[in-house]
């Protein structure tokens, strides 16, 4: 499928409207926006400029709420640099003026000089405690937005981006990248604004003091500033490189931990620490290299330092030896000329913390500038009270631009109220005809609706009120067996928790736990069962009350006792609502008013399910294999299916399309909602057995 035009570098994401969303971008000028430059280590000029320019408004997106922060502590950063600088002017006057004055019998010269200076030492220790608790609570301010914004982006963004965006990717950018602007945020606004003014203001007293010794230490910066140049572009694509594997090294440990049971049960331990300690390899080359960088940058800064420290002293001496320079003069050109250097080593470690922190941003700004695939409606449609019909009209899907077409020109009509299951091979088309349902992907072609509604011009929130995806493996998150139910509707009351549970059957399990609802469930429900944790996926649904329901098997892992427990909750939470069932089993198909068998995307077979049992189509062939595997074991139980009794309010005749039509309305009993429990297991009694 396409992808959206990206969003702003802000990381909000564009609201558009599907009659108004862009034309997509060339290749040319699409492949660095979001994430799509993201693995390179080498990226030629113009990407380079783009993805800098990018991650600048990102910082800029991030600092102008605190523009009157940031004044302020410049303001700080100079008086305290005012403070700093007055100092060795004043020990310059005391040399050559006080310390004569007091020799002669006047020590008021000395005394204020000396005043002067305790003066400037005690408003440089106030001002420096000031800007530091300023910048610092600027800096993490900063750090909060952005995690806010990166966590909230990524909840946003569809389900086609996080299945080819790792989850370890993209905890690599909520810890190892926000770390790295930490850095820089504690480093910079100090070691940035004090050293660049302390090298300006220290650069003007030089020549101010001295011209000929001041245009002498000038000409060093010439050199200077082309190893700065050559370490900014050097540092670009090392830190780019160990961004990169820093990532890979979260992603494979992610991977490993989510994993953990299947690594152990394969005995993987040795192959995982193999491919650990390349991973962890490559990050220690390029964090090596990243540390040769800055010495051989510092190293020279030093070297330029110290050499113009010795020539000055040189040139200073010979000039005072010949009445030409003051004593004072030299002594105070010689603590400035100090005070210039060392801010110089300090500003080559802002550097390096800006060029680390620059590649993370590159990659944080690439995530936020991702939008999502299924974006929101510009001028959403209200959906007060759905109903619950669905429609097809042409719709067909295609995973990528050039990827084969999944579903073609699919036509689908589902009244409200109606049990549908989706029967058919792996690879048929079923899943993704719930994902269209869900609105996890949208549709390239035609169209999909709610109560004649197109699900792209309704709310998210007034869909995900409608429409309810049950997942195979039911996701529980950490917390208490209730907070996992009220997921469903976040303002329930405990009495309206425990009775959703009632409802679904889960009441009498939940009570037997030690805490009862209060029950912690550990990591992704790993205290309770498969079983159990089907029927508080269930519980969470009923609580919901949504008009259509999708559930992807619910009962495939389960065995039979559980099995039976979750189809009687299944049940009730199907009736008087719209549902979609993946079915594997074909008892679950018995629950439904009509199965859908569908092979290559398309509907080939349509009808109740005892009719199509009846016939020689692919369903009757499917259930009849389906007995043959029961017939070591049961070979009886299942003699009710083969032939089942007539239902009691059988459909027109006519409601059956062609097995070779590849779409399916069923408006000639579109009036016809699910059978009520009794009648549905009058008309097809559920077998002894499953398989």
């Amino acid at each position: 499928m396409s992808r959206p035009h990206p969003g702003p570098t802000g990381g909000r994401p564009t609201d558009t409207d599907q009659s108004t969303r862009p034309t997509p971008a060339t290749a040319h000028d699409d492949d660095w926006r979001g994430v799509a430059a993201e693995d390179r280590e080498e990226v030629d000029r113009r990407v380079g400029v783009r993805l800098q320019a990018r991650s600048r408004r990102l910082l800029r997106s991030l600092l102008r709420p605190h523009a009157a922060g940031v004044l302020l502590a410049l303001v700080l950063v100079v008086a305290e640099n005012v403070a700093q600088l007055a100092g060795p002017l004043l020990i310059a006057t005391a040399i050559d003026t006080g310390v004569p004055a007091a020799i002669a019998g006047r020590p008021g010269p000395l005394s204020w000089h000396v005043g002067g200076y305790l003066g400037c030492a005690l408003a440089t220790a106030v001002l420096r405690h000031a800007f530091l608790r300023l910048s610092g609570r600027i800096g993490q301010d900063v750090l909060l937005e952005l995690r806010k914004r990166v966590f909230d982006h990524a909840q946003r963004l569809s389900l086609s981006f996080h299945e080819s965006y790792t989850s370890g990717r993209m905890i690599s950018r909520m810890t190892s990248d926000l770390d790295a602007l930490d850095d820089l945020l504690e480093m910079g606004l100090d070691g940035l604004m004090s050293s660049a003014l302390t090298v300006v203001g220290v650069a003007v007293l030089l020549v101010w003091l001295d011209q000929p010794l001041g245009l002498t230490v000038l000409a060093t910066f010439v050199p200077l500033f082309l190893v700065a140049r050559w370490f900014r572009r050097r540092s670009q694509s090392t830190y780019r490189r160990t961004r990169t594997t820093v990532a890979r090294v979260i992603v494979q440990l992610t991977e490993t931990m989510n994993g953990i049971r299947a690594v152990q049960a394969f005995r993987r331990e040795r192959r995982n620490e193999s491919i650990m300690d390349g991973l962890s390899g490559e990050y220690r080359a390029a964090h090596r290299d990243s540390l040769r960088l800055v010495a051989r940058f510092t190293a020279v800064v030093r070297l330029f330092g110290n050499l113009t420290t010795v020539v000055v002293l040189a040139v200073g001496a010979w000039r005072v030896a010949h009445g030409e320079l003051e004593l004072g003069v030299l002594a105070a050109f010689l603590l400035y000329l100090r005070k210039l250097y060392d801010p110089l080593d300090e500003l080559a470690m802002v550097a390096n913390a800006y060029s680390s922190a620059a590649a993370a941003l590159e990659k944080i700004s690439g995530v936020l500038e991702e939008a999502p695939a299924v974006p929101e409606p510009a001028r959403p449609i209200p959906l007060p009270a759905p109903r619950g019909e669905l429609r097809f009209h042409a719709a067909g899907f295609r995973y990528t631009d050039h990827g084969p077409l999944v579903l073609p020109r699919l036509d689908l009509h589902v009244p409200p109220g109606q049990t549908v299951a989706l029967v058919g091979a792996t690879g048929a088309g079923k899943s993704t005809l719930a994902k269209l349902v869900a609105r996890f992907y949208d549709p390239t072609e035609g169209a999909v609706t709610l109560d004649g509604v197109d699900l792209r011009r309704i709310s998210d929130a007034d869909l995900r009120r409608a429409v309810v995806m049950v997942t195979q493996e039911s996701f529980l998150f950490e917390g208490s067996v209730a907070d996992n139910i009220a997921l469903g509707r976040p303002g329930a009351t405990r009495a309206e928790i425990e009775a959703a549970a009632a409802a679904v059957g889960a009441h009498e399990f939940v009570s037997a736990l030690p805490e009862g609802y209060d029950t912690h469930v550990r990591k992704r429900g790993g205290r309770l069962s498969s079983g159990q944790r089907q029927l508080v996926a269930f519980a969470r649904v009923f609580l919901a009350d949504p008009r259509v329901i999708v559930l992807d098997e619910a009962t495939s892992s389960l065995d039979l006792p559980s099995e039976r427990a979750v189809q009687a909750a299944m049940e009730t939470v199907l009736a008087h609502r719209t549902a979609l069932i993946i079915a594997h089993r074909l008892s679950t198909v018995l629950v439904a008013d009509r199965v859908l068998v569908m092979a290559d995307g398309r509907i080939v077979e349509d009808g109740p399910p005892v009719e199509l049992v009846g016939g020689d189509g692919r369903f009757a062939r499917l259930h009849r294999a389906w007995l043959d595997s029961l017939a070591p074991a049961e070979p009886s139980a299942p003699s009710g299916l083969a032939e089942p009794s007539a239902p009691s309010e059988p459909p027109p005749a006519s409601s059956a399309p062609p097995a070779s039509s590849a779409s399916a309305d069923t408006s000639g009993r579109s009036g016809q909602p699910r059978r009520d429990n009794a009648n549905a297991n009058q008309a097809a009694p559920r077998p002894a057995a499953t398989p």
